[in-house]
């Protein structure tokens, strides 16, 4: 009887484990604003803002994003380098965490979303 119960709980500690660790590695999609109210990694998508000049500084690529419903705009930091086809880019998806300290979004991601790669698709079809 003893070896059932030992199983039993050692499969609901697996159990747990995993879908732990699997809500940890979730991370969903939200606007500008939750973004800056969240205190765990998220997605913001949004349009590159026209009005600042990226910047890549030290090892940090800056940029700003704008939310497309809200016009609402966030800084972002990515930690690494300016990524290929940024400036044909017409949506960001940066991944990562809002930082309230220095009021930027530091990404540890980005994905590059350029319509013009669509279109030419497309085309030849």
């Amino acid at each position: 009887m003893s070896r059932k119960i030992l199983l039993v709980a050692l499969i609901a500690i697996f159990i747990g484990y995993v879908g732990w660790t699997f809500s940890e590695s979730v991370t969903p999609y939200v606007s500008i604003a939750e973004a800056e109210a969240s205190k765990n990694n998220v997605q913001v998508k949004g349009l590159l803002d026209k009005n600042f000049q990226p910047q890549q500084i030290d090892e940090n690529f800056n940029f700003v994003l704008r939310d497309e419903e809200t016009n609402q705009t966030m800084a972002v930091k990515y930690h690494g380098t300016k990524p290929d086809q940024f400036d044909s880019a017409y949506h960001v998806v940066a991944i990562g965490k809002y930082n309230s300290d220095d009021k930027t979004f530091h990404a540890n991601k980005l994905l590059i979303k350029c319509p013009s790669k669509y279109e030419n698709e497309m085309r030849n079809d």
